[in-house]
């Protein structure tokens, strides 16, 4: 279907529903499928089955008619009936006749929700009457065989004479063909006395063995006994049971499926009308043959009636065996080049896959490498941005609070409180406030002690704005050693009331410039 040249677009919805129906149950290429669906107005049923009759250059004349042209109106004496001028399936089939094969059906049986079912006890109470008159009429017409025993085998004979037709038992229940072959396989036992797998039946119904048969390349034995023949008993015992028939169709090399049944069922009377089956016991082998068509399966030989020896039979099998072995050799050489190809593709597909998935897999580490890395710089960005801006903050708050810090009192002010504070550098500084000043003035003092110490000259020309949007922290607190107290800038209060008129200070930092650089390269 990969390879395939055909545009499924240009196709309606339904007849893309009929060519994909027809496609899993033919396991055919598009190639294969289109031609036989537009034959059959994309009818998948009729498809289906033509393919597995191995009809599939059959021409549809309601198709035929449905493209052909309207007949001209002139000369209406000479046109003719469209059935008359195209070709029948019993014309095509007496064509593949005289070119030595005669196509095999491929017989479906019902299915089980179809299978009819014994009637329920009420049916039976109203049909009784019937009944017991059947019944009445089957024992007088045994009492009158078994006093005159002539006239059975003379009507029998007379009978046999004119066809020799089965007559399917309607009394016998009908079950579903794999249930069919087991009662089939489990009565032949039972009737000639041999064991479980003497003959190796096939466990399924005929349309599956057909199926094996012709996907497998395997010949496909049918045989068709009838109760009703006496030479059915003798060519079971002498044939079908004999040693060198049982090893000929057990034999691996020879590739066979044996199916078999009674006539008595269903299915096998269906397939031997199929067949044209005229006299019993009856033995068919069917093959796939190529030279009919892609799909044909036919019937290569054919065994009717009593036989003679069982080599005569298997000489027969294996004469159609030898003639038809090269050709189906030919056949599996080219599905083992096909298959051999379907896989080295696959393996192709399978590895470019893989090494597509492989490409994907280090394209989305790259990728994720690289977004790690430009998040680690963007950060990186961030936080030096953010320090940037934290210092641009603090140096304009520095400058704007040192402009806003009164001077110092002179000798004239009386009240002033005096205070000898330690810096961090360890140089002692000793300033006068005013008694009713904060003591968040003192904590601006000492911050901003550096810029009031080195008379800036842009403080005096030119005021510095307060910085919108800053909440200033100190990184200190004052502390008098004895004895140890702490003076918090968050506690409001004048520097007299919480320290007294004079006091000696230290100046703490709370936290040092190098731990918060180790902290803030912790957290990233």
């Amino acid at each position: 279907m990969a390879d395939s040249t055909v545009d499924l677009t240009s196709l309606t919805e339904s007849q893309q529903i009929a060519v994909q129906q027809f496609i899993s149950v033919t396991d055919q290429d598009i190639d294969t499928a289109l031609p036989l669906l537009r034959k059959t107005q994309y009818n998948v049923q009729l498809a289906v089955s033509r393919f597995f009759d191995g009809e599939v250059d059959v021409v549809d004349p309601a198709t035929e008619a449905a493209r052909a042209p309207p007949p001209p109106a002139v000369n209406a004496r000479r046109a003719e009936t469209l059935m008359d001028g195209i070709p029948n399936r019993t014309q095509l089939r007496g064509a593949n006749a005289s070119n030595g094969h005669e196509l095999a059906p491929r017989i479906v049986s019902p299915p089980e929700s179809q299978i009819s079912r014994p009637l329920g006890f009420p049916f039976n109470i109203l049909l009784l009457p019937f009944n017991l008159t059947y019944v009445i009429f089957q024992r007088v017409l045994g009492a009158v065989g078994y006093l005159f025993p002539v006239i059975p085998r003379l009507l029998s004979r007379l009978w046999s004479g004119r066809t020799s037709q089965p007559s399917r038992d309607t009394g016998r229940r009908p079950l579903s063909p794999r249930d069919t072959a087991a009662r089939f396989a489990r009565e032949f036992e039972e009737e000639y006395g041999v064991t479980h797998g003497t003959l190796p039946f096939h466990e399924g119904g005929y349309a599956n063995a057909f199926d094996i048969a012709k996907r497998d390349l395997k010949y496909l034995l049918v045989v068709l006994l009838s109760p009703e023949h006496d030479d059915t008993a003798p060519f079971v015992r002498d044939i079908l049971l004999a040693p060198d028939f049982v090893q000929f169709v057990k034999e691996p090399s020879n590739n066979i499926i044996l199916w078999a049944g009674t006539v008595q069922d269903a299915e096998a009377y269906q397939i031997s009308s199929a067949l044209n089956v005229t006299r019993f016991p009856y033995a068919c082998l069917i093959v796939h043959t190529p030279s009919v068509s892609s799909t044909a399966m036919s019937k290569v030989a054919t065994s009717s009636g009593p036989v003679a020896a069982p080599g005569d039979l298997i000489a027969k099998l294996e004469a159609a065996m030898r003639e038809h072995g090269q050709e189906l050799d030919r056949v599996r050489s080219q599905r083992q080049e096909q298959e051999a190809t379907r896989s080295l593709r696959q393996e192709q597909e399978s590895a470019y896959e893989r090494s597509l998935a492989q490409d994907r897999e280090k394209a989305r580490r790259r990728k994720e490498e690289v977004e790690a890395q430009e998040k680690v710089e963007r950060e990186e960005w961030e936080r030096a941005e953010r320090k940037a801006n934290e210092a641009r903050m603090l140096a304009q708050w520095r400058r704007w609070r040192a402009q806003s810090i009164p001077a110092e009192p002179g000798a004239d002010v009386k009240d002033a409180v005096r205070m000898s504070i330690r810096m961090p550098s360890g140089e002692r500084v000793i300033r006068k406030f005013r008694a009713d000043a904060e003591l968040e003035e003192l904590y601006a003092f000492v911050d901003c002690y550096d810029i009031l110490n080195g008379e800036d000259e842009s403080i005096s020309e030119k005021e510095t704005p307060e910085p919108e949007g800053y909440d200033h922290q100190y990184k200190f607190r004052l502390v008098s050693p004895m004895p140890r107290e702490v003076y918090d800038s968050e506690k409001s209060g004048s520097i007299r009331e919480r320290i007294g008129r004079s006091g000696n200070l230290i100046v703490e930092r709370i936290v040092a410039e190098d731990d918060t650089d180790e902290e803030e390269e912790a957290e990233a």
